[in-house]
């Protein structure tokens, strides 16, 4: 009967990983499809006469708060004065 059990168990466990791997398949493909529409629009937005770079760079600011962005941008100056950079 323990044999029975376990093998239930296996079972179970086996569906279970399944489920857990198709999902992040699926969620894989989803990321993959995402990153193409990402690139596509990157491309219209270089046809259109706008630097890549910095729509990145944008977009990462925009991601931070504000007070992150006054800290990181004050770090930043003061590397570049102690580099002679300013």
């Amino acid at each position: 009967m323990d044999q029975v059990t376990e093998q239930d168990k296996y079972n179970v466990t086996a569906a279970e990983l399944r489920q857990f791997v198709e999902q992040i398949e699926q969620l894989e493909a989803e990321k993959k499809d995402i990153a193409e529409q990402i690139k596509e629009i990157f491309a219209e937005s270089k046809s259109r006469g706008y630097d890549s770079k910095a729509l990145k760079t944008i977009i990462s600011l925009r991601k931070k708060d504000k007070d992150q962005r006054a800290e990181e941008e004050a770090v930043l100056e003061l590397y570049k004065e102690a580099l002679g950079m300013n």
